[in-house]
């Protein structure tokens, strides 16, 4: 072989060497363009969905947001709804403790003039029995011939028989007439003072609380369709709270005695069992007693120490 032809087939070689390994360059070049490009449009795809996901998250969360703040006004509307409906019912209640307050010493008022009045005449009864006593002693004088003094005497011995044992039961009939009415008008008095001084005080001076041996006693004290309670409540004036508070019945009034009359009724109705409008009256009406004769004892007592001392 001659040495040209081995020169010319190596340059060949080399040249179709070169042109391969152009031609592999250019190849690849291609190829990695493709896959950038490609890279790049999955890159703009996945950023578009992140972006389109993020969107959406934040109108899920708008939506949500709003959908809490809408429940929360709700409910928020409706408690203030049901406090001013409290606050009604208290208003309400409270004017109808004054105009009865009001009523009330109106009459108290009333009975303090009648007292005056009988006082009044009382007086006058007196100056009357004397004016007559004056004049039966002149026309016994006169008739009978006696002196001024025997006269007086004899018309004296005579109406101590007459008049004392009459007198006497009058006297004390006014006294017992008298000392009830300034019962009961020390009793309204000492109500209406209470009742005057519970309003700067706190709802617990109000209220008393009666346990309850179960809850299942709160569906007995209430009776059927609220006959029971309401029974309860016309006869004492006194509101019964029966809630949620686990074996316990609250009673409010601003009166304390129609309250501790309340509280004991109740009392009674739970040791006794029997509850149905009958026998609420029938422990109402011993309460009652009971409550009289306590302040009875406590005013007589106060008196006595008043005398004491």
């Amino acid at each position: 072989m001659e040495p040209v032809t081995i020169i010319v087939g190596v340059i060949c070689a080399v040249v179709a060497a070169v042109v391969f390994f152009l031609l592999g360059v250019q190849y690849r070049k291609k190829v990695a363009e493709k896959e950038i490009s490609s890279a790049e449009e999955e890159a703009k795809r996945i950023i578009n969905e992140s972006i389109k996901s993020a969107e959406s998250k934040k109108r899920e969360a708008l939506v949500e947001a709003k959908e809490e703040i809408l429940k929360a006004r709700n409910e928020y509307e409706k408690e203030v709804k049901e406090r001013r409906s409290d606050l009604q019912k208290q208003e309400r209640r409270l004017q109808q403790k004054e105009e009865n307050l009001d009523r009330k010493t109106e009459n108290i008022e009333k009975k303090e003039e009648t007292l005056s009045r009988k006082l009044s005449e009382l007086e006058e009864a007196r100056e009357e029995v004397a004016t007559l006593k004056k004049s039966e002693m002149e026309v016994l004088e006169r008739i009978s011939g006696f002196t001024a003094e025997e006269a007086k005497n004899y018309l004296i011995a005579q109406l101590e028989a007459e008049v004392t044992h009459e007198s006497a039961m009058k006297i004390k009939e006014i006294e017992a007439h008298y000392k009830e009415e300034a019962d009961n008008i020390a009793r309204e008095l000492i109500s209406g003072a209470i009742q005057r001084c519970a309003a700067d005080h706190v709802a617990e001076a109000t209220v008393s609380v009666v346990p309850l041996p179960n809850d299942e006693m709160k569906g007995r004290i209430i009776g059927r369709e609220g006959r029971n309670i309401r029974t309860l409540e016309t006869l004492t004036g006194v509101d019964l709270i029966i809630d949620d508070t686990p074996e316990a019945i609250t009673v409010s009034c601003f009166d304390p005695v129609r309250r501790e009359i309340a509280r004991l009724a109740l009392e009674k109705l739970i040791l006794d069992g029997r509850i149905h409008p009958t026998r609420i009256e029938e422990m109402v009406e011993k309460a009652k007693r009971e409550v009289d004769a306590t302040i009875k004892a406590e005013g007589e007592r106060a008196v006595f120490e008043t005398n004491v001392h």
